[in-house]
């Protein structure tokens, strides 16, 4: 573990965690960067993948510089209807069943709308096979966490090709949540203007109700409700 997406290991795994850097839990092996010894002999210790399964492609690589690389194509898509919408679909991955949501969105979302994802997030679903509109994939991994930025930057160029701002597009933010670093990123957001966050599986913890009222009036925070509800008021 590199980061402090780290949460309580069980016991029973222990041993096959390890931390470096910054990082670290108590009764968990922590290695420097220079001297990955013991990773290496526990992991060869293991006995592996007891069968082969069949290989799969993943696309990544979809950065500001890809996407906006194909920029003619997607706004052209735009403008001939090919393309109806756009869905950020990304943030924080965990545990909870709740968090199923985010995968059946992704796979009722239209076969007319893109879906941009980033994050741990995208590991609930980032292996569905949803085809492509006019050769540009309809899901788009934009990178990790530290990656917002590229969405940003997406997001702004496109309301340059559309001369609007971010909440005038046809781009809808649905946000998967698990505090830490995620409040700079929700806050970063929000800094920009972009209103209609669609958030969950739960609230952040600071969001009293007082602040989720000063939330909801001004940017219309929205908590998630049911892939197929929250679907149809996003494209009615």
């Amino acid at each position: 573990m590199t980061s402090i997406c780290i949460q309580k290991p069980k016991q029973t795994y222990k041993k096959n965690i390890f931390t470096t850097g910054t990082v670290g839990w108590p009764g968990v092996t922590h290695v420097s960067k220079q001297n990955l010894g013991p990773l290496v002999d526990r992991a060869l210790e293991l006995p592996g993948y007891t069968e082969d399964k069949p290989d799969m492609e993943i696309l990544v690589g979809f950065g500001h510089n890809a996407v906006l690389g194909v920029a003619d194509k997607i706004v052209a898509g735009v403008k001939d209807g090919s393309i109806g919408h756009f869905f950020l679909v990304g943030g924080c991955d965990g545990v909870k069943k709740s968090r199923n949501y985010y995968t059946e969105f992704v796979e009722k979302t239209p076969d007319n709308s893109i879906v941009l994802t980033l994050a741990c997030g995208k590991f609930k679903f980032y292996k569905q096979q949803l085809g492509d509109i006019n050769g540009i994939p309809r899901l788009l991994d934009v990178g990790q966490c530290n990656d917002a930025h590229s969405a940003v930057l997406i997001a702004v160029a496109l309301t340059k090709a559309f001369d609007t701002d971010v909440n005038g597009l046809p781009l809808s933010f649905i946000i998967s949540w698990y505090e830490q670093k995620a409040v700079a990123v929700l806050l970063s957001l929000l800094h920009l203007g972009i209103k209609d966050i669609h958030l969950g599986p739960s609230l952040p913890a600071f969001v009293t109700p007082n602040v989720l009222d000063v939330l909801v009036k001004n940017y219309n925070l929205t908590p998630i409700g049911t892939p197929e509800g929250d679907l149809k008021k996003i494209l009615a």
